[in-house]
């Protein structure tokens, strides 16, 4: 299934396209246009694709702490998973997106993390499809007859006071995804203080692809983490859970399975913050 165990080809989705035990789940989002996905998939997506939207699907109400994406209802995305027609732990699912994996890999992790192992990520994701001129359409697939129950596994996951008892530890790393400037403090786009986890390091998370949208080499990516694979655990964060996510999925296609998400990321950690403690976020 190509190159890494957690990614396929468009070359292997087109030969599988039609094969009833395999679900493509399009997961196209935009942060400042929230409508901007599923308008996308109504107008044209894989073919047999179903839709599931970063906002209404894969996070949960967003409250004063928490995050801006925090992990959605793990019944309420069973549900959705039975009515792609997703037979837990007997289904292939393959997942894509058009932004180098952003949202497609917090759907992977979810997948994962309720107990479903056979999840892909699309390498070049929808450009990649459409370059190709592979099979798109515009139908949306009627719903399925799946069997989810979801086993959350709260190991791949950490909270803020994991967090911060990991701040100091020499066995843990803590790696922000953002991009420097925000790890730095320089600018701030969208939470209401700027800076970073004390202690954190910093992999911005499109290192982990090529402009084009497909996974770096196994050894381009063990240069890239090089330095972190001497730690027995690492926490992985963002601004909201999302884009870590892709870190976590670069990590595991090199074989490091010991890293847990920081859900809440800046958004939550800050949310605790008063804006007078701004620089002392900073590193």
């Amino acid at each position: 299934m190509g190159q890494h165990q957690s990614i396929v080809s468009a070359e292997w989705l087109k030969d599988n396209l039609n094969n009833p035990d395999i679900k493509i789940i399009d997961c196209r989002f935009r942060l400042p246009d929230a409508n901007w996905g599923y308008q996308q998939y109504n107008h044209s997506h894989i073919k047999n694709a179903y839709y599931l939207d970063l906002n209404n699907h894969l996070s949960n109400t967003v409250t004063d702490h928490g995050g801006r994406h925090p992990l959605p209802d793990n019944k309420l995305l069973a549900t959705k998973f039975e009515q792609i027609g997703i037979i837990k732990n007997k289904t292939t699912v393959v997942v894509y997106d058009d932004s180098r994996f952003a949202f497609c890999a917090r759907l992977w992790w979810l997948l994962r993390f309720l107990g479903h192992h056979q999840v892909f990520i699309l390498d070049g994701g929808w450009h990649h499809w459409q370059q190709l001129n592979y099979p798109t359409d515009n139908v949306i697939p009627s719903d399925g007859q799946g069997s989810f129950i979801p086993e959350p596994n709260f190991d791949l996951t950490v909270d803020i006071q994991q967090v911060k008892q990991a701040q100091t530890s020499p066995t843990v790393a803590t790696i922000d995804a953002r991009s420097g400037d925000r790890h730095l403090g320089k600018t701030e786009p969208i939470d209401p203080i700027a800076g970073s986890i004390p202690h954190s390091h910093n992999v911005f998370w499109q290192q982990n692809s090529t402009p084009e949208g497909f996974l770096k080499s196994k050894l381009d990516l063990e240069t890239i983490w090089q330095a972190y694979l001497k730690y027995p655990e690492i926490i992985a964060y963002c601004g909201s859970g999302v884009t870590a996510c892709v870190n976590i999925f670069a990590l595991e296609t090199i074989g490091y399975h010991n890293c847990k998400l920081y859900a809440g990321g800046w958004s939550d950690w800050c949310s605790y913050l008063q804006k007078s403690e701004n620089l002392i976020s900073h590193n």
